[in-house]
């Protein structure tokens, strides 16, 4: 007999919350069974899983099609990227719109719809990128589907050095995804260290780094500077725009650039009319690769001064274009730039904008070269697809 009438209703249910549900998928669900059914072609069946709209994702793609029978599922659409690259017949959408931090209800309500393609796809690796979102998708439709396939798990960032502070329920999910994975990927030494305290077994550690090197770098304009990170508080550009005004004070001749947008544009613009310098700083919005590598290759120094951040591929490609970075003081910037040597580490330190243009003068001197070291640093060890075939080969000894 049901508990209470229309007129006089019982306590109302909570509504259970994204972190809620996920815990329940994640600890309910059976383990999976093995199955067998061989891949089309290339070394395995390999399933991406995440957002296909995003770049991010679709050079993942780009980087696996030709070394594996790929299949892609993407909790949003797919960019136009994905025409060609990836056949219809091995693509799923969901078509919702996934928030990285957590929330994602809808998400998870799908998740019968994605097993069932999954269990169907029979894929021996499942790759899930973001672990928070779309990792807790992918150990769910493990279980629930029964799915022989490992998981490897990518990692970008915030949800391991962002999410799993907002509270236990979070960083219990992102726990368990990383110990269900067979393999993670980290772009930092220092988020790998994060990754392994929370569970993770083995990590493998490249940057997200260039498809492409551009040319070797030229002779560039002294005070010329890039800022090209989101308009958004994350990425601090008030912070860029406080720097340059220090350096414009010191160096008249100062120019900056800021590409990409953001909620914060507008306010933004408004301080640099407040500061007088309009004639100084120019915002372009986003821009297209081939006029984003222009500014990259005119511009002697580059700013990105997030307040937390792993290794940023943006940060990879101004160094390989002969920029001078200036960073913001965490730890995986001190993986990139050996501070006063071939960029800046700044720090919040109220003295180190006062001091900032003197610091920079010294390495003037040897920009050309500083910005040739870094090039051939990202040559060595910033490309993403000799990273792809180091990763593919481990993901091999382990099957």
């Amino acid at each position: 007999m049901p508990h209470g009438r229309a007129d006089s209703p019982g306590p109302r249910p909570m509504t259970p919350t994204a972190a809620d549900m996920a815990r329940r998928l994640i600890r309910d669900l059976p383990e999976a069974l093995p199955q067998l059914d061989p891949p089309a072609y290339g070394r395995w069946r390999h399933v991406l899983i995440g957002d296909a709209e995003s770049p991010h994702l679709l050079k993942w793609a780009r980087a696996l099609a030709p070394q594996v029978d790929l299949w892609v599922a993407s909790s949003r659409g797919f960019a136009p990227g994905f025409e060609g690259l990836v056949p219809r017949k091995c693509r799923f959408e969901l078509g919702e719109d996934t928030r990285h931090g957590g929330g994602n209800v809808g998400v998870l309500r799908r998740l019968p719809e994605l097993g069932r393609w999954l269990q169907q796809v029979d894929a021996d690796w499942l790759h899930p990128h973001y672990l928070t979102s779309h990792g807790t998708l992918t150990v769910a439709a493990k279980k629930g589907w029964k799915l022989r396939g490992r998981i490897c798990a990518s990692a970008w960032g915030s949800d391991i050095l962002v999410t799993p502070q907002r509270g236990p329920h979070y960083r219990w999910i992102t726990s368990q995804v990383l110990r269900a994975s067979a393999l993670t990927t980290s772009d930092s030494e220092h988020m790998a260290a994060q990754m392994r305290q929370l569970g993770a077994a083995e990590v493998q550690v490249f940057p997200f780094g260039l498809e492409r090197m551009p040319p070797v770098p030229v002779r560039k304009a002294p005070w010329t500077f890039f800022a090209n990170r989101g308009l958004e508080p994350i990425y601090r550009p008030e912070r860029v725009l406080s720097a340059f005004a220090t350096i414009a004070s010191a160096f008249p001749e100062a120019r900056l650039t800021v590409a990409n947008d953001g909620s914060l544009r507008h306010a933004l613009e408004a301080r640099v009319a407040e500061l007088g310098l309009s004639r100084h700083v120019q915002f372009v919005g986003r821009l297209d690769a081939k006029t984003q590598q222009r500014h990259y290759e005119e511009a002697q120094w580059y700013f990105s001064l997030p307040s937390s951040d792993s290794v940023a591929v943006s940060v990879l490609e101004a160094m390989a274009s002969g920029c001078i970075p200036i960073l913001s003081d965490l730890p995986a910037n001190h993986e990139l730039v050996r501070s006063g040597s071939n960029g800046l580490i700044l720090t919040d330190a109220p003295i180190a904008l006062m001091n900032l243009p003197m610091q920079l003068v010294p390495m003037l001197d040897q920009a050309l070269e500083i910005g040739r070291d870094n090039h051939e640093w990202v040559r060595l060890h910033g490309q993403f697809a000799p990273a792809v075939v180091g990763l593919l080969d481990r993901m091999a000894e382990l099957m």
